[in-house]
C-alpha cells in the first residue's frame, strides 16, 4: 500500500468537497506472467497483483450527480447528471467508471448521486492494467456506499463486461481476476473455462520481476487486439465443422491443431499456435516452480515471447530489443512481453542482487539505441482489492 498516495487522496477529497471519504477501495494492477492471450480462449494463464494500485474514494451525496476527480490527471471535479451516465466521451478516463456504473444498474442495483476522487501508482497504458485496477476499485467502493454485495467472481464480471459493453476493448477476464484475487509473493493460476483461481503458486525468493517499459503506447481498443481475437474463434469455427468437441483453443494441443494446419489459413493457424503453446507453456511452468527450477521457468519466458514476436505478431522493436539484451545481461533468467502486447511493458525475472545493476544497463543500452530512457519498476506479487 503507497502510504503517500493514500494521504494526498485524503486531502484532495476533503479539499474538494468539504468532508471526508465515506468509503476508499483499492485495486491493484497486474503483470500477466505466462499465458498470452489465453484467457478468452478459455485456457490457462499464470498472473500476478503488484503492489502498484489505484485508490478509490468516494462519498454519496443528495444530488442527481457524480462529482469525480483524478489527481494529477483531472484535479478539478468533472460534474457528471446520473442521466447521462450511459454517454461515452471517446479517450476518456471517466468511461471506465461509468461503465461500471451501466454494469452494476444492468445486475438491478441503484446507484445515487456521489463525490469521489481517484489517486493511482499503476502506470497508464502500459500493459499492468490500470484500467482493471480503476474498475474493479470503483465497483467496490459503489458496491459498500450504496449497500450492495456482490462475490469477487462478480467484481470481476463488472470490471470486464465494463471494458466489453461500454469502453469497446473485447477484452477477458485475466486483468481483472488478478486484481481481485491476488495474493501476497504467489502467482495465481487461472482456469478460464472454469472461471476460477485454481492455486496459488508461490515464487522462489531471491528473484525479483523487474518491468521494463517500452515507452510505445498501446492502446487495446484501437490496436489489433480484437482483430487477434477474431482470428481464434475462426480457427475453433473451422475446426469444430471436423471436430464438434471442439469448443475453443483450449481444446487443442499444439499437436492436434497441427494436424488442421491446412483447414485455416496460415495467418489464424499461426495466432492460434501461440495460444495452444501458451496453455503448454503455463502447465510446466507450475510443475518447474513447484521443484524450485528457476531457470528453466525463465527460459519458458523467452519462448513465451519468441511465440508472440513469430506467431501472435503483437510484439514491436523496442520489445523485441528488450528481450534481446535480457538473454546478454547477467542476472536475468528470462524475460517476455507481457500483456496484449503492440507496445507497453516486458517482465524480467532477475536475481534479487543483480537487479540495480540490471535495470541501469538496461536503460542505458534502450537509450542509446532508441535515444529515450524506458521506464524500470521493480515488481513484488501484492494483494488483491480491498475495503481500506
Amino acid at each position: 500500500m503507497n502510504e503517500n498516495i493514500l494521504e494526498r487522496l485524503h486531502e484532495t477529497f476533503n479539499a474538494s468537497y468539504g468532508l471526508p471519504p465515506a468509503i476508499v477501495s483499492r485495486a491493484p494492477g497486474r503483470l500477466e506472467i505466462l499465458g498470452n492471450h489465453t484467457d478468452y480462449n478459455e485456457g490457462l494463464v499464470l498472473g500476478a497483483a503488484v503492489t502498484q494500485s489505484t485508490y478509490f474514494a468516494i462519498a454519496p451525496n443528495s444530488s442527481g450527480n457524480c462529482r469525480i476527480l483524478s489527481l494529477g490527471v483531472e484535479d478539478t471535479p468533472a460534474q457528471i447528471p446520473l442521466d447521462k451516465i450511459h454517454e461515452k466521451k471517446d479517450r476518456d478516463w471517466k468511461n471506465y467508471v461509468k461503465g461500471v456504473i451501466c454494469e452494476i444498474r444492468r445486475r438491478g442495483g441503484a446507484i445515487g448521486g456521489f463525490d469521489a476522487a481517484i489517486a493511482s501508482d499503476v502506470p497508464l497504458s502500459a500493459g499492468m492494467s490500470s484500467s482493471a485496477a480503476i474498475e474493479v476499485a470503483a465497483c467496490m467502493a459503489l458496491e459498500k456506499a450504496f449497500g450492495l454485495e456482490f462475490t469477487p467472481i462478480e467484481r470481476a464480471k463488472i470490471g470486464q463486461a465494463s471494458e466489453n459493453n461500454f469502453v469497446g476493448a473485447n477484452t477477458g477476464l485475466l486483468d481483472q481476476f488478478c486484481s481481485v484475487f491476488g495474493k501476497a509473493d504467489s502467482l495465481i493460476l487461472c482456469d478460464f473455462r472454469q472461471n476460477k483461481v485454481l492455486r496459488n503458486v508461490p515464487i522462489p525468493p531471491g528473484h525479483s520481476i523487474i518491468v521494463v517499459n517500452s515507452m510505445v503506447k498501446h492502446n487495446l481498443v484501437e490496436s489489433e487486439y480484437n482483430e487477434r481475437r477474431k482470428s481464434c474463434e475462426s480457427v475453433v469455427a473451422a475446426i469444430a465443422k471436423r471436430d464438434p468437441s471442439v469448443k475453443a483453443l483450449r481444446d487443442l494441443s499444439t499437436e492436434k491443431l497441427d494436424t488442421f494446419k491446412d483447414a485455416v489459413p496460415l495467418f489464424d493457424y499461426r495466432k492460434a499456435r501461440h495460444v495452444t503453446g501458451e496453455d503448454d507453456r503455463v502447465l510446466k511452468a507450475v510443475e518447474l516452480l513447484d521443484n524450485g527450477y528457476l531457470p528453466a521457468f525463465g527460459q519458458l519466458l523467452f519462448e513465451s515471447h519468441k511465440s508472440s514476436r513469430t506467431n501472435f505478431e503483437n510484439s514491436c522493436p523496442e520489445l523485441d530489443y528488450l528481450v534481446e539484451l535480457a538473454q546478454s545481461i547477467p542476472g536475468c533468467l528470462g524475460a517476455r512481453l507481457s500483456g496484449g502486447g503492440f507496445g507497453g511493458i516486458s517482465i524480467h525475472l532477475v536475481e534479487e542482487n543483480e537487479s540495480e545493476n540490471y535495470m541501469r544497463r538496461i536503460k542505458t543500452a534502450f537509450r542509446m539505441k532508441f535515444g529515450k530512457d524506458p521506464q524500470t519498476i521493480k515488481c513484488k506479487a501484492g494483494d488483491g482489492a480491498e475495503w481500506l
